[in-house]
């Protein structure tokens, strides 16, 4: 299990998530995969695209919130144990990584 890996996991219900860092002991950090918003979010967040060209059996994005006075923002990360990794479901590109590590830093989360 490394960063940039997709996994399967069941939260309420079975999603795909993103491993961002983590290990074994403390935990992996993740971002879930979501529907993308379908409206122009700029200036409130930013979306990495995901989907069949990175081998995902649907469309969907990581959405991170842009920090600004005032608000708190959501952007679907949690810390996930190792027994809630049930598959995993593709391996993202170098490319991909590199856009997930700007929409991070945009978010202020890296």
């Amino acid at each position: 299990m490394r960063r940039g890996e997709v996994w399967w996991v069941q939260f309420d219900e079975r999603r795909l998530v993103v491993l961002l860092s983590g290990d074994e002991t403390s935990g992996f950090e993740v971002m879930q995969v979501v529907a993308p918003a379908g409206v122009d979010i700029s200036g409130l967040g930013v979306e990495v695209p995901l989907g069949a060209g990175e081998g995902l059996p649907f469309e969907g994005v990581l959405r991170l919130a842009l920090p600004r006075p005032g608000f708190t923002p959501c952007t679907w990360v949690t810390t996930v144990s190792r027994d809630d990794l049930i598959e995993r479901a593709a391996v993202l590109s170098s490319e991909k990584l590199s856009e997930i590590d700007e929409a991070l830093r945009l978010g202020d989360l890296g």
